[in-house]
């Protein structure tokens, strides 16, 4: 029995063929989980590469244009595009003389590099490509977005400590007292376990969710003695500190309960964009070798996958 095994580092699939030879070839694609794409003149290549043997494995869709996969539909906030393999839009695996590719310029160049050697070029012609972005929004303040979800109902949408119309998931500063979420160590040993969250006034309240962190009667937001700009972790008139000689400021020192006129601002809320391009095949053909489902991976390397946008508070007193 002739078997023909197919293995793939990242996904682990293992495909038989049997012949009548008794013989045992193995083929081995060790591709990472992520790929790359460029613009063409007739559409986008989506490729991935490895040097060690010098191979890569591609994709060409005709006349799609790469900017296209970065415009989500309103309602589903996705991109989705189904591509049929064909003579058009083929697929190409390819083996290279070369001990290691060029990192720029192997795909979509209008006159290939002369440096770089083919050995074998697959094409595929037979499956379906799916080709997916989704985009998903965090406030990147050290909780992980399902702890967030306070009353555990499963909707994060409805949890807002402060009232200010950005659900805690997306608010940088879930309590509204112009310290900044990440900065009341909300995860004191970094394991991902808040449940050792700062309580400087240890009323069971973590600092991140507490209007008045040091528990003087008076809002962390409205120590603000020194410089009144939205930031009360720089205000420390009297250059107190702490037993370690670091600065105690007054938000914190429960023995300083000076109230300025009440906060009417939020500092600026910065909400983080990324949107996550991902390739599955399904019946998929190269030469020999054909499996029902390959995951292709993680688009990388372009500067719109990550970005961010100012979120719109709504400001409110704490007895509203």
């Amino acid at each position: 029995m002739r078997k023909l095994f197919l293995v793939l580092l990242t996904l682990s699939l293992l495909n038989i063929y049997s012949c009548d030879d008794g013989d045992v070839i193995t083929v081995t694609l060790e591709f990472g989980e992520t790929f790359q794409a460029c613009q063409g003149t007739k559409g986008v290549v989506f490729y991935k590469t490895k040097s060690d043997p010098s191979e890569s494995l591609s994709l060409f869709v005709s006349g799609l244009n790469l900017d296209d996969i970065f415009v989500l539909d309103e309602t589903t906030q996705k991109y989705e595009k189904t591509v049929v393999l064909s003579s058009s839009n083929p697929s190409n695996y390819r083996t290279y003389s070369n001990d290691k590719l060029p990192t720029s310029g192997l795909f979509c160049s209008d006159v290939p590099s002369s440096e770089v050697k083919i050995t074998n070029n697959t094409t595929s012609e037979d499956g379906t490509a799916f080709i997916e972005t989704v985009l998903t929004e965090d406030d990147e303040d050290g909780i992980p977005a399902n702890l967030e979800d306070l009353n555990k109902d499963g909707n994060l949408e409805n949890d807002d400590t402060d009232k200010d119309g950005i659900p805690n998931y997306l608010d940088a500063d879930d309590d509204g007292d112009n310290v900044l979420t990440k900065d009341e160590n909300p995860d004191l040993d970094g394991d991902g376990n808040i449940t050792d969250a700062q309580d400087t006034d240890g009323d069971k309240i973590p600092d991140y969710l507490d209007f008045d962190d040091d528990g003087d009667g008076v809002d962390t937001r409205n120590e603000e003695t020194e410089t009144q700009n939205q930031d009360p972790t720089d205000d420390n008139p009297n250059n107190n500190t702490n037993e370690d000689g670091s600065p105690l400021y007054d938000y914190l020192n429960p023995a300083v309960a000076n109230n300025v006129p009440p906060e009417e601002k939020y500092r600026t809320h910065t909400i983080f964009i990324t949107k996550t391009v991902t390739i599955k095949f399904t019946n998929f053909d190269l030469d020999q070798v054909s499996f029902d489902e390959f995951d292709f991976g993680i688009l990388t390397g372009n500067s719109k996958l990550q970005s961010s946008r100012e979120g719109e508070t709504i400001f409110k007193p704490y007895d509203d």
